[in-house]
């Protein structure tokens, strides 16, 4: 009842609201990349979400233009593809703002699962048949236990095999655990938690 009805309607609300009341700030972000080297405002990577439908996600552009074909699809700290911009939006998670549009728009929840690229999916597909039974969200147990990946990943020779061997099968063991907790005390115990880490 909670996952197939309230829990839709409050992220559809929240997100609506989240756009609205923060719709000056992405002016202000807006400028300032475009400022910064004229490139895109939004970066936009295709993403699994539920039942295993493709999806774009949505981001401020925190790295230069063509990032995904100069390396790799994970960042570490010290990745020279970021631009000056972008360190402070990453620093904030302001660059994660964007995906309230895709909540408006069905694909993603306030919390759940973070949604991966298709080749990590891949990677553990047993594991993540469970996982896609659930929409996936901006914020879960996992990006609170990483919300600094990258400073973990940095100086890493090969931050890929460091993610996908180290990181990720962690990842998914807090997927696992949302998805058994999952319900409105949960979802807002997270989304208080996350924002509490971001402002510390």
């Amino acid at each position: 009842m909670y996952q197939k009805y309230i829990k839709w309607v409050l992220d559809f609300v929240f997100a609506l609201v989240g756009l609205i009341v923060l719709f000056p700030l992405f002016i202000i972000v807006a400028i300032l990349i475009k400022k910064e080297d004229g490139g895109s405002i939004f970066f936009r990577q295709t993403r699994v979400g539920q039942n295993g439908k493709l999806f774009k996600i949505y981001k401020f552009r925190t790295m230069v233009e063509d990032a995904e074909k100069k390396g790799a699809q994970v960042t570490k700290e010290d990745d020279p593809r970021i631009t000056k911009i972008g360190r402070t939006l990453r620093k904030y998670k302001i660059d994660e703002l964007p995906q309230l549009i895709n909540v408006l728009k069905g694909e993603m929840s306030l919390v759940g699962p973070r949604p991966e690229v298709p080749k990590y999916v891949k990677a553990y597909e047993k594991e993540y048949r469970k996982i896609l039974k659930v929409k996936p969200g901006i914020t879960d147990y996992a990006s609170l236990e990483y919300i600094d990946e990258e400073k973990i990943l940095k100086g890493s020779e090969n931050t890929e095999k460091v993610y996908i061997e180290k990181i990720l099968p962690e990842k998914i063991k807090y997927y696992e655990k949302y998805i058994k907790q999952m319900g409105f005390l949960t979802d807002l115990k997270i989304i208080l938690k996350t924002i509490l880490r971001i402002v510390r």
